[in-house]
């Protein structure tokens, strides 16, 4: 769990400083969506390399190897904020992106093979360690906002956090899970995942609520300085709202999904994450867009982990779930990817709140796929469902 929980704290660090980064750097929107694509490019290779690494390795050294990198991002980025060099923190984000793209696919691998073997939801709860850190993280950033405290400084002492936590968990990893071993008739992949319709439409779903999870984590506090004016320190509490709302969200997802089914936490994820973006975008009234905020991120925290259950019981147990997990999960890290350049030059032409009309739109149309899922077939409802 504290794995999850350092990808979150050092995120939500940088992430709510980004308004005072980005007057470091004299940067616009669009040329800050391109600072933030070292963390897409870096993902994008970690996300990719994931599967073949697991298979090889397994999750244990995957897990260890990015948590470490994890780390040894945050000092890059802390140098590159204090030199106003967009292009060393750039590098930091790419660092950091390959070790949460590789990392993440891992520990969800691992975290949907123990929720098979325990019979209930469980990822939820390791998400709301990630939401956890992310919420420290950013009520941090607000608190160093207000006292103007350096970023530079900020991000340090975060590194020597997260230096300090890493090691004390490496060694809690189980040994063995994802590794290919020698496969039986029983157990050989069972045809090209991108010829099932239902993991495809799995799939749409998480790219839209990953996408209103990962807009708000990339661009947020901007958000609310410069769409809703909003001071910096506000606009660091407004993402900590976010991410507290996510955590609380994930906490309590295991019961709720257990009591309501997979489909029907999905649908009111979608239904809430668009609600919440809809008064974010087109309300021009700073109470209104903060207390949006609160249905923004309880719509967006359940969306990744319930998704990826989702995929793991779309058929038989065993490699073949390996790969479904890995293949949504995938998915989900590129709708992280795509989010913050994407965002930066919709901003750029036409302002960051109406740039945000994608994600809504998205969430929609994620709301409708849900009940299309569920009326496909019997199987499908049974996927979702139960």
């Amino acid at each position: 769990m504290a794995l999850f929980f350092v990808p979150g704290i050092v995120l939500a660090s940088w992430v709510s400083r980004t308004p005072d980064i980005r007057d470091a750097f004299g940067a616009s929107h669009a040329q800050m969506g391109l600072v933030l694509m070292g963390l897409s490019v870096g993902s994008m290779v970690g996300i990719l390399a994931s599967g073949p690494l697991v298979a090889r390795f397994s999750t244990r050294k995957v897990i260890a190897v990015a948590a470490t990198m994890t780390a040894l991002s945050v000092p890059v980025l802390a140098i590159g904020a204090g030199l106003a060099s967009p292009w060393l923190f750039a590098l930091g984000l790419c660092l950091g992106g390959l070790a949460m793209g590789g990392g993440e696919v891992a520990m969800n691998v691992e975290g949907a093979e123990v929720e098979v073997l325990a019979g209930r939801p469980f990822l939820p709860k390791l998400h709301a360690f990630f939401s956890i850190g992310a919420t420290i993280g950013a009520t941090l950033g607000i608190a160093f906002t207000h006292f103007r405290v350096p970023v530079e400084w900020h991000l340090g002492g975060i590194a020597l956090v997260t230096f300090a936590i890493v090691p004390l968990c490496i060694g809690h990893i189980p040994r063995g899970v994802g590794l290919s071993g020698p496969r039986t008739a029983g157990d050989a992949p069972r045809g090209p995942l991108l010829t099932d319709a239902r993991l495809l439409l799995i799939g749409v779903i998480m790219l839209a609520l990953a996408l209103a999870e990962g807009s708000a984590n990339d661009w947020l506090p901007l958000v609310m300085v410069d769409g809703h004016g909003f001071d910096p320190a506000l606009g660091s509490a407004s993402y900590a709202i976010f991410a507290g709302c996510m955590a609380v969200g994930r906490l309590f997802g295991g019961p709720l999904v257990t009591k309501l089914g997979q489909r029907n936490v999905l649908l009111v994820s979608s239904v809430a994450g668009a609600v919440g973006l809809a008064l974010v975008i087109f309300v021009d009234n700073q109470l209104v867009a903060g207390l949006a905020v609160i249905a923004w991120g309880l719509g967006a925290a359940l969306g990744f982990p319930v998704a990826v259950s989702a995929a793991g019981s779309a058929g038989e147990p065993g490699p073949d779930a390996a790969r479904r997990v890995s293949f949504v999960a995938t998915i989900g890290y590129i709708a992280f990817l795509a989010g913050p350049p994407v965002l930066g030059l919709l901003g750029e032409a036409a302002g960051l709140r109406r740039a945000l009309i994608l994600v809504m739109v998205l969430c929609i149309i994620s709301a409708v796929l849900v009940e299309v899922l569920r009326r496909q077939s019997r199987t499908a409802d049974e996927v979702l469902a139960h």
